[in-house]
Order: structure tokens, then sequence, then C-alpha cells
């Protein structure tokens, strides 16, 4: 049994010295210290021994087996090594060959268009706040004092998700949000999407973006409005840009108005962009309704406010002069790296 044991050693060392690989060597492993491998036989026949050649066999076969591991990692060891090395000689790199360019992204213009806007406001110390796109109808309608028989509230203009939740035509909302939450003095202006059942066409999509504006305090009156859109349109714009305010009509602001801006194009003097007029409207605006501020727990005697609403697209589509308000959701490369 002691030459069995000297000659395994004596193979395991050849073997293990022509080992070129370390399939070859593990398939060495299983050989010699398996289950069924030759050390495991001899182990197992010591059964047979008296008592003290089993002691002196046990010990000299366990320091083959150990002297075996030892060799065995050894040489797993020196073949792992040159494989990497292998590896490393065949995954050469050379630093000196140009590199793949990859091509950067640019922003979106309406998140251009938003970033733009909200700088301008924020200069003048307002403050962005934003609100939920999912809505109950008292804070898209009721609360802004829009009548129970509102156009507005129709199936045919309003994407309704249960009779009372639905998904937010405008941004006001926020308005009537922040006015429960803070107290005045209040400046915030509110960018988000909104929902509309629009068909989609050069003008109109079912989902758009709007920054609602909203002011108040003590003493504030029709002229801090037009102030503050004027100096909004003449950052925005230009110097040059003029605007001019129109009666209209909305259900949370009286009195109210909408607010064109001289053409951009052609500074006035009428081209195929204003349709001939000079003036592009830009805005609806308004002084606060005192109910609304009521919603809001507002003491109408002491405070007023106004506020301001204003289509992302479209301000868009005027600054970058884009006739189509699909080119904005389609996500063509082309026209988005217009605007890098």
């Amino acid at each position: 049994m002691q030459n069995q044991l000297k000659t395994i050693l004596e193979e395991a060392k050849e073997q293990l010295k022509n080992a070129v690989s370390l399939t070859e060597a593990e398939e060495l492993r299983v050989k010699l210290l398996g289950k069924k491998g030759k050390m495991t036989e001899i182990l197992r026949s010591m059964g047979s021994l008296s008592p003290e050649d089993r002691k002196q066999m046990g010990m000299i076969a366990n320091a083959t087996r150990a002297e075996i591991e030892g060799l065995l990692s050894e040489r797993m060891n020196a073949l792992k090594e040159m494989q990497k090395n292998a590896r490393l000689q065949a995954e050469t790199i050379d630093v000196t060959e140009p590199g793949v360019s990859r091509k950067l992204g640019t922003k979106h213009p309406i998140s251009i268009t938003i970033d733009q806007v909200c700088q301008v406001f924020t200069s003048m110390g307002f403050s962005v706040v934003e609100g939920p796109e999912i809505e109950t109808v008292f804070y898209n309608f009721d609360a802004l004092n829009a009548p129970k028989n509102h156009p507005s509230r129709d199936m045919s203009d309003t994407f309704y998700i249960t009779d009372d939740v639905l998904l937010r035509t405008q941004t006001s909302p926020v308005q009537v949000r922040t006015l429960m939450k803070q107290k005045p003095p209040i400046k915030v202006i509110a960018p988000g999407r909104c929902f509309r059942c629009d068909t989609p066409d050069a003008t109109h999509s079912p989902m758009f973006h709007q920054i609602e504006g909203l002011v108040v305090g003590e003493n504030i009156t029709m002229a801090d409005l037009k102030g503050t859109l004027d100096a909004f349109a003449k950052q925005l714009f230009g110097p040059e840009a003029k605007t001019k305010f129109r009666p209209h009509h909305f259900p949370f602001t009286e009195p109210s108005a909408e607010m064109d801006v001289s053409c951009f194009k052609c500074g006035g003097t009428g081209c195929n962009v204003c349709k001939g007029s000079g003036w592009i409207e830009i805005l609806g605006c308004g002084m606060v309704h005192p109910h609304v501020l009521q919603v809001g727990g507002v003491d109408t005697e002491k405070y007023t406010g106004f506020a301001f609403g204003m289509g992302v697209e479209r301000v868009a589509m005027l600054k970058y002069g884009i006739d189509d308000i699909r080119l904005l959701y389609e996500n063509d490369m082309r026209f988005i790296e217009q605007f890098r």
C-alpha cells in the first residue's frame, strides 16, 4: 500500500506537469481525490489493516493526499495566471485608435420653454409649485367658480375617470390648492401637463402643458398684473416686444383679459404668423374672483390678487416658428436637435 501511494504521488507530479489547461487539471483532481479516485480507494481499503498498521498508513496517506492537493493548487494557480495573460494579450486595446463617438441628446423645446418662462418669473420673486395631474371636480371646476352647466365640464371636453375624478384640464387647480395651503402674500407659478378631449391637428393636442401664475397680497391691482406680464413679455421675446390687453371672460377671474404680444416675426407690421394683425394672443389673465379667494380662506376685504395662464406649446411654437404642434410629440431627433 505504501508503494501504491508512492506511485500515485509520482504519477500525479508527472501528469500535473503535463497538464496544459484547467480542464485537464480538474479531471486529474477528480481522478486522484474524487469520490471514486485512487486516494479514496486506498483510504477505504485501510479498514482491513491492523490498528498499528492503519495508524502508520493513515499518516502516510494523509501526507500524500496533502502533497497532491498542494501540487494541484499550485498547478491550477499557474494555469489560471497563464489563461489570464493569454486573454489580456488577445484583448489588447490600441489606445491610439479613434473611439466611437456617442450621440448626445438635447433638451426638448417644451422643456426649454418651461425653463425660460420659469427663469423669468423666478427672477421676479415667484416660487415654482406643482399639483396632481389627476384631480377632483371640486378643484378643477367647483372651486374655480365654474358654473354647473359650463361647457368645459362636458365629457366631450374633459377626460373623466369617475364622476368625481378627472385628468385636470388646466393648471388652475394648483391656484386653489396654493390658496388653501399658504397665507398671503403669495407669488407662485405652476407649470404642468393638462388634458382635454381634443382631436390632434396642427394646433390641438389631447395632452399639452400650461404655466399658471398667481399673486395675492394687499392692494394688488390690474396695474400690477399688466406691469408684471409686460415685463415678462419683454424678457422672453425681447425688449422691443409690446403688449395689449383685450377684455375677456373666465369664471375664476373678474375682470378678465387676454394678452397679446406684438408679432415677433414682423414686429407688428402684419404677416402670415399674426394673420396680418401684428399681434399674437399669448395668454389669459385677470383679477382673481372673490369666490375663488373665499374657497381658499382668504380675507377678500384685505387681500386681492391676479392670475394668468399660458399654453407652453403655443409659446414654443411662436418663439421658434413651429407651425404644427404634432412635431413636438413625434420625438423625431432631426427636429429636436435643431434646438441644441
